[in-house]
């Protein structure tokens, strides 16, 4: 199989799944490159493997950090509602082999990784309106 550049496979991507906008799989490339960094790098042989979860919390960090309290509204204009949603992304590149993957990793593994208001608005609410769970009604 031929090697495709990023680039390349991504124009390949567009044309066949055009739900999520072009930025998006930057950002997602970006966020991996992210998350890496956080990983110890191994003494020898090739590189740590980044598992859903993991790339899940690093492009949750990531984008906190690129777009601040934004991040929600960015996210959602790229066609990013869902975690699920980022692991379409990833498994596009993969698909493209832009990315590697395992035999155990898999869509599900970005299945509800986490709530969207809790993941990029709730860190920037004030404390008096940050989200708390419902009250019991007996104790009222």
């Amino acid at each position: 199989m031929k090697k495709v550049g990023f680039n390349e496979a991504l124009g390949q991507i567009l044309r066949e799944d055009p739900r999520y906008d072009v930025h998006c799989y930057h950002f997602i490339k970006e966020s991996l490159d992210f998350t890496i960094k956080d990983f110890a790098k191994p003494t020898e042989g090739p590189g740590r493997h980044v598992s859903g979860a993991e790339l899940l919390e690093g492009i949750r960090k990531f984008a906190l950090q690129e777009f601040g309290p934004l991040a929600r509204t960015v996210l959602s204009h790229w066609g990013i509602h869902e975690t699920q949603d980022f692991g379409r992304v990833v498994f596009n590149l993969v698909e493209k082999g832009v990315l590697g993957k395992t035999e155990d990793d898999n869509l599900e593994d970005f299945a509800d990784g986490y709530d969207f208001d809790e993941a990029f608005k709730a860190p920037f609410l004030p404390a008096n309106e940050q989200p708390v769970e419902a009250a019991d009604p007996d104790t009222h």
